[in-house]
């Protein structure tokens, strides 16, 4: 009998000893109360607790968690009926909070993100929910955050997924969405008529431009060449001037040498003189104002007689032979 009690004993002690010690993964703490009251927080690890006096009364994950908010009706501010599901990440900070400040923590927290959804929601219009959803994402977390920190809870991130319209909304939405894309393909289409006919008048103008200064650089060019034309041509006729007069001075001078040193060539003198009188009368026949001169045969045997005397003084120069017996040139010397 007494063995009995004894094995009841060990056995006792046995069990309390192993209900003593307890082992606490990474990642998650656990509450201790001792005879009702909180004791202590198990960290992870090998952690002992006193029989029949400590009592784990709760086990939960520090490490971020995922909850998923069902779709919710919200009334926007331009009254429109909408359908609203988010999802939002948060983690346990203070595991005593979390346990003592509430009951039913999850669903404390569903709720309250229900309640600041419909509360954001009221506060835009229908078109603000699309395209402030990421201004919406930053306001929930702030005021969710502040909302659940007497809980020992931090709200991380809060992202909405879907916003859906009734149908009826949606088949308006369409209706403005197939109106404004029709607007905005006039538009496009007047902008880009208007960009072409711009294009077009500014394409003339700079064509009439280059065109104008293409005409004006001709006539410039062209009365350039014509001036170079004439300089030149003057230039020529100049030369030619020189050159004939030098010609003429040079074959004087030979005459008058030929004239003191033969006294036979006063006849070829005069032979030359009556053909150059003579060429003279045909040059100016063929010019463009062309003229009539009516002369007396008896004035050229005059002339020549007179060239005769001169010639058999002896003393004249050339000069003074054209001048005197060629008629209308007195007042002229050769150069």
């Amino acid at each position: 009998m007494e063995q009995f009690f004894l094995l009841i004993f060990l056995a006792l002690g046995g069990s309390a000893v192993a209900g003593s010690v307890k082992v606490i993964n990474q990642g998650n703490e656990a509450l201790v109360e001792r005879l009702g009251s909180y004791n202590k927080k198990l960290e992870p690890g090998l952690n002992f607790l006193v029989p029949f006096l400590d009592k784990i009364v709760y086990r939960e994950t520090i490490r971020e968690k995922v909850l998923d908010i069902p779709p919710q009706k919200c009334i926007t501010r331009d009254n429109v009926g909408i359908e609203v599901d988010a999802v939002f990440y948060w983690r346990i900070v203070d595991m005593e909070k979390a346990w003592y400040k509430v009951e039913n923590l999850q669903s404390a927290m569903v709720n309250m993100v229900l309640t600041q959804i419909r509360s954001e929601m009221g506060q835009l219009e229908l078109d603000q929910t699309f395209t402030a959803r990421s201004q919406i994402n930053e306001l929930l977390l702030r005021d969710l955050d502040i909302a659940t920190d007497p809980w020992g809870v931090k709200v991380t991130r809060v992202e909405l997924r879907d916003i859906i319209p009734s149908q009826a909304v949606r088949e308006s939405m369409e209706l403005q969405m197939s109106a404004e894309r029709r607007k905005r393909a006039a538009i496009l289409n007047s902008e880009g008529e208007r960009e072409a006919a711009v294009n077009s008048a500014r394409g003339k103008a700079e064509a009439q431009i280059l065109d104008a200064e293409a005409r004006q650089k001709s006539t410039i060019l062209q009365a350039e060449a014509e001036q170079k034309a004439i300089v030149l041509k003057a230039q020529a006729e100049r030369q030619q001037q020189v050159l004939k007069a030098q010609a003429i001075a040079e074959s004087s001078e030979i005459i008058a040498q030929k004239l003191q040193t033969n006294p036979n060539a006063n006849k070829a003198v005069e032979v030359l003189f009556a053909l150059g009188y003579l060429d003279m009368g045909a040059t100016i026949g063929k010019s463009d104002s062309s003229k009539v001169i009516f002369i007396d045969p008896r004035s050229i045997p005059a002339a020549l007689e007179g060239i005769r005397s001169v010639v058999s003084d002896g003393q004249a120069n050339p000069n003074e032979l054209f001048s005197k017996q060629i008629p209308g040139l007195e007042n002229n010397s050769l150069r």
